[in-house]
């Protein structure tokens, strides 16, 4: 599982015009499902997520997490994170999980997300969407579960 999660201000995420996905200050979060991936990679990244401390204190420091300034999370489904540019220059997919399972593992992290009081919105699996934001800071990680973790 792979996720780039991106601090902003505002994002919402469209399908044919429609918003289908809004939240002011929170997290933007491209969710990627590799092959294989199970409910443990689903509660570790859920975790991680709502843990990362890069909301700003009254310092001006990244001491704060999302749910401590009151935010909220856009989970957007991706599966071209998953996408191998090491070889030509056609990405290959053979390591995302075949849909199905991504969507089953994708509405599984939805659900944890939401269960642990943090608001949450999502875009459409498997739909063409067009992603607003406004990234702030711009702070933009990419979070991978270490093979050992």
């Amino acid at each position: 599982m792979k996720a780039v999660v991106q601090r902003v201000s505002s994002a919402c995420v469209r399908v044919d015009g429609e918003v289908v996905g809004r939240i002011g200050r929170g997290l933007l979060v491209l969710l990627g499902v590799a092959r294989g991936d199970t409910e443990d990679e689903v509660r570790w990244m859920a975790d991680k997520l709502i843990g990362l401390r890069i909301f700003e204190d009254d310092a001006g420091k990244m001491n704060l997490d999302v749910q401590q300034v009151g935010g909220a999370m856009l989970v957007v489904s991706q599966f071209t994170l998953l996408g191998d540019c090491r070889k030509g220059r056609r990405p290959s997919y053979t390591d995302a999980a075949p849909p199905e399972e991504a969507e089953r593992l994708y509405e599984q992290f939805v659900a944890a997300v939401g269960s642990r009081g943090i608001p949450v919105e999502t875009g459409r699996f498997q739909a063409m969407m067009q992603v607003e934001l406004v990234n702030e800071g711009p702070v933009t990680l990419i979070v991978e579960r270490p093979p050992s973790a």
